[in-house]
C-alpha cells in the first residue's frame, strides 16, 4: 500500500509539547510515532521552519531538535504556491488575516501532499477553507487535498 503524503503545519510540530491542551499533544505525540516509524511520507516546508525559529525558546530548540527524529522532504513556497494561496482568498475560503495559512495548504498542494495537518480549526481545518481548497485545486488542476487534524488521521488508522 502507498504511503499518505502528508504536509505538517507549524501547529502540529508545536503540540509535540503543550500540556495545556493534552488532547491534542497525545494525539501529537501518537503521530509522531508513525511519522518516526516512516508510516508516512513527510513533507515540511521552509514557511514552518521560519515559524518554528520565530517561536521563543525553550520550545524553537525542542521542536526544531524534534525535527532531527524524522525523516522528512523540505519543500519552499514557490511562484505556484504563492498564486495558489491567492486564489483561496478570491474564491472567500480564507479570511485576508490568515496569510500563511492559506500559504500551507498552497505549498502541500503544489508538493502533490494527499494530506495536510494541522490543529488550526479557525483557519484550517473548517468546512469553508475545505471547500474553497478543493474548488481551487480542482480548477487549477491540483489534485484534492484532504484537510485534517491528527486525531482525524489517527482515527482513520485504529
Amino acid at each position: 500500500m502507498k504511503k499518505f503524503r502528508i504536509y505538517l503545519d507549524t501547529s502540529v510540530i508545536s503540540h509535540l509539547d503543550a500540556p495545556d491542551t493534552p488532547d491534542k499533544m497525545g494525539d501529537t505525540l501518537k503521530l509522531w510515532k508513525d511519522v518516526k516509524a516512516s508510516a508516512y511520507d513527510v513533507y515540511i516546508s521552509d514557511l514552518t521552519i521560519a515559524e518554528l525559529e520565530d517561536c521563543a525558546e525553550p520550545k524553537r530548540t525542542e521542536m526544531l531538535s524534534a525535527l532531527l527524529d524524522i525523516e522528512y522532504t523540505r519543500v519552499v513556497q514557490d511562484e505556484r504556491a504563492k498564486q495558489l494561496s491567492a486564489l483561496y482568498f478570491e474564491v472567500g475560503g480564507l479570511p485576508p488575516k490568515s496569510k500563511e495559512d492559506a500559504a500551507h495548504i498552497a505549498i502541500a498542494s503544489v508538493y502533490d501532499c494527499d494530506i495536510i495537518l494541522s490543529w488550526n480549526f479557525k483557519h484550517i481545518v473548517n468546512l469553508r477553507a475545505m471547500t474553497a481548497v478543493e474548488t481551487v485545486n480542482f480548477q487549477m488542476r491540483y489534485k484534492n487535498i484532504r484537510i485534517l487534524s491528527p486525531s482525524m488521521l489517527l482515527s482513520e488508522e485504529e
